[in-house]
């Protein structure tokens, strides 16, 4: 199911608040029980709605799970795409490199609160496997995680091209990056457990130092 196939379907009909409230009701469900424990019943109690309610405003849980999947997924990327463009984009030395990854990787590693929710269904989508519809995940990826590494990517070349670092393969180097500041368990623990301060740092420090010990130009 594509983004566009998430929306099709969805009449025009009813008060933007009722869907609104759908949404976040769906996204909180989807968080705390997954998409196999979920019931458009449950959501509906949730959202203070009757279920024919929801039903006017999507066909079925599978496409209110993806217009709530697939909508946060857009919210988190954009935010991670301004926090890439904040620490990179104005980088002049090697110095200002490694200090605006490492910025960059404290962030990543400590979302806000307000993707706590996103989170608990991304933790989700990836454990329960099978029984999530089977193109969601790959429209997840696009939508979210791959955007986010592409707009990485790109800074990766500028920095390149500055003489600032030695990167081959920029998409690659933003897959290596990624890995390499995230911390076992992560995925389970972002937005809703947040790293301490220390823990961030070094996380963030030893996984940059990594990364940049494959990347600086030499010589």
């Amino acid at each position: 199911m594509t983004r566009a196939d998430a929306g099709r379907g969805t009449p025009h009909k009813g008060f933007p608040e009722k869907r609104n409230a759908i949404v976040r009701a769906a996204r909180q469900v989807f968080g705390r029980i997954g998409y196999q424990g979920a019931s458009i019943d449950v959501i509906a109690a949730e959202a203070g709605v009757s279920t024919r309610t929801i039903y006017n405003h999507f066909e079925n849980k599978e496409r209110l799970f993806a217009t709530v999947l697939l909508d946060s997924s857009e919210q988190v990327a954009t935010a991670h795409e301004a926090l890439i463009e904040r620490h990179l984009g104005g980088a002049t030395s090697t110095a200002e490199v490694e200090g605006g990854l490492v910025a960059l990787a404290k962030d990543w590693v400590r979302p806000g609160p307000e993707f706590a929710e996103h989170c608990t269904m991304v933790t989700r989508l990836t454990t329960e496997g099978e029984s999530v519809p089977e193109d969601l995940h790959g429209n997840w990826q696009q939508a979210g995680p791959r955007r986010v590494q592409g707009a990485l990517a790109a800074h990766l070349t500028r920095l390149a091209a500055r003489g600032l670092l030695d990167v081959p393969d920029p998409a690659r180097a933003a897959q290596h990056f990624v890995a390499l500041i995230t911390p076992a368990g992560a995925h389970g623990k972002a937005g809703t457990d947040p790293l301490p301060e220390a823990e961030a740092e070094a996380v963030a420090v030893t996984g940059v130092h990594a990364f940049l010990y494959g990347c600086l130009p030499r010589g």
